[in-house]
């Protein structure tokens, strides 16, 4: 994508392709699962989207850069904080999705079952 960077267009969506964990590429590269995004009529950018398993490791990544540490040297309040968000993004429909953020926060797959249930009040 080094020739279109420049484009004002791929510009503003980088930011949102960047978040998803998405991977931009020349339109015609476009596989069939790639989503092409058109401007003014002619194809600009396709955007490769991430698997599900890979954009629960971004969004976990990402909220270790946001913490500016480890997740799992938060502490409690902050780590129930994480799974609500989390679940908030669907990341418990991911098949293994407890497993990997148990693993990220240092705690127990029960440990996050528990923040689950009491943030439903069950």
């Amino acid at each position: 994508m080094t020739g279109l960077a420049d484009e004002p267009f791929i510009a503003a969506v980088k930011p949102l392709v960047d978040a998803i964990g998405g991977e931009m590429l020349p339109p015609d590269e476009a596989g069939q699962d790639d989503v092409v995004l058109s401007w003014e009529g002619a194809d600009v950018v396709a955007v490769r989207l991430p698997q599900l398993a890979d954009s629960l490791d971004h969004i976990l990544a990402a909220l270790e850069r946001r913490q500016g540490r480890p997740l799992a040297q938060l502490d409690r309040k902050a780590k129930q904080e994480v799974v609500r968000m989390l679940e908030a993004r669907g990341a418990f429909s991911v098949r293994h999705g407890v497993e990997t953020v148990a693993s990220a926060l240092g705690v127990s797959r029960f440990t996050v079952y528990n923040y689950l249930n009491r943030e439903k009040g069950t």
